[in-house]
């Protein structure tokens, strides 16, 4: 999608503090971080929400949990914890009609016991 700010930033037509890239992924710093660390993962594919994936999507979704982990422990809040959120819809806060995993730590975080 050509307007999409995330598929701009995966062709690098706007810049991002990139802390992971692979072939199906690329992980940056939230810019309005809601933690200490705040860093998104999104597919490098656009994929608008999970609504209405299929069972192929399962990898994929898979990918975004494990790099999730992975940025976790590079950013040293694996052992305190950290959180992992997917927003799906406006109600939920989804704020970019491109699917993207919240890897939220360095602090404690509040609600959703």
């Amino acid at each position: 999608m050509d307007s999409c700010i995330f598929c701009k930033i995966v062709a690098g037509e706007i810049s991002s503090a990139k802390v992971f890239e692979d072939d199906t992924v690329v992980a940056f710093r939230d810019v309005n971080p809601a933690a200490p660390t705040h860093v998104l993962v999104i597919p490098k594919k656009h994929v608008g929400r999970v609504t209405g994936l299929n069972a192929d999507a399962a990898s994929l979704l898979g990918h975004l949990l494990l790099v999730g982990a992975k940025v976790a422990a590079a950013e040293g809040i694996d052992t305190s914890g950290y959180r992992m959120l997917l927003n799906q819809g406006p109600d939920a806060g989804q704020l970019v009609d491109h699917l993207h995993l919240h890897v939220l730590g360095g602090h404690r975080l509040k609600g959703l016991g």
